[in-house]
């Protein structure tokens, strides 16, 4: 395929995403750090490793692997998260461009990690493919997305927003498409990669109170695009309502959730 006919999906992605770059940074990207943890350590990260981080955000990640030794570098459609990105890692090489055209050379990294990104490419396959040119032979790639929705609890959060929703990007399948266990290898497989394993990391999301929770909902790229469709008020007063029946005796939240993580490598 062309790169002229390659979906491009950092147009769309990057001003949703960035809207609220730092409620993002400083509140909702934690919640996977868990998985971040997970990852990593599986990976081997160390002294030296070449690692790169898909849709990286505000760096989080990134600035975990560099505390590990590593040399990080990372993308993102979001340009706001990408200057916090590089005020965290300041020897991250931090790029703005799409998932489906990386911006790197062959073979280049040991480690390529995508936490809850490749669902929101237009093609995820070709995204995967992409993370797959980019790693050395024998280097694994790793991506994760939302566990299975059925008995989540975060699940009636994230959904939420369903109804507000305009239809996805064409290509992409919204919050949960890569869910499934068979889902993430056939994607795999459709990229070229050889599984290792599929795992479910368990973390418990928590917010001290409403007002944060609120801030840190609201700072996702689908709270964006829903708010563009139904305005800021439905959107918070939706999340308020999924809310609810977490709410603790001292105003604080705790909300179970699944992260699960695809490890592949490359032959």
């Amino acid at each position: 395929m062309s790169h002229e006919s390659r979906p491009q999906t950092a147009a769309i992605n990057g001003p949703l995403w960035g809207a609220r770059a730092r409620d993002w940074a400083d509140i909702q990207e934690g919640i996977v750090r868990p998985a971040y943890d997970a990852v990593l350590a599986r990976a081997g990260i160390g002294a030296d490793t070449a690692y790169c981080d898909i849709g990286c955000g505000a760096g989080m990640a990134a600035a975990m692997a560099v505390a590990q030794g590593a040399r990080v570098s990372g993308i993102d459609a979001a340009t706001d998260l990408l200057a916090i990105a590089r005020e965290r890692v300041p020897e991250g090489d931090f790029r703005q461009g799409d998932m489906e055209r990386l911006p790197f050379a062959d073979g280049l990294f040991d480690v390529v990690t995508g936490f809850n990104s490749f669902q929101f490419a237009g093609n995820p396959a070709l995204a995967l493919g992409e993370a797959r040119r980019v790693t050395k032979p024998g280097g694994m790639v790793a991506m994760v997305a939302w566990g299975e929705p059925e008995g989540m609890p975060m699940a009636d959060v994230i959904r939420a927003l369903g109804p507000l929703l305009p239809p996805p990007p064409p290509g992409a399948g919204g919050p949960f498409a890569l869910s499934t266990e068979a889902a993430l290898r056939d994607l795999a497989a459709r990229a070229g990669l050889r599984v290792e394993a599929v795992e479910d990391v368990k973390a418990d999301v928590a917010y001290p109170d409403l007002a944060t929770a609120l801030r840190g909902l609201n700072s996702s790229g689908v709270a964006a695009r829903a708010m563009a469709v139904a305005g800021e008020e439905t959107v918070t007063a939706a999340h308020t309502d999924a809310l609810a029946p977490f709410r603790r005796a001292d105003g604080s939240y705790r909300i179970g959730a699944t992260f699960r993580c695809l490890f592949t490598r490359v032959d």
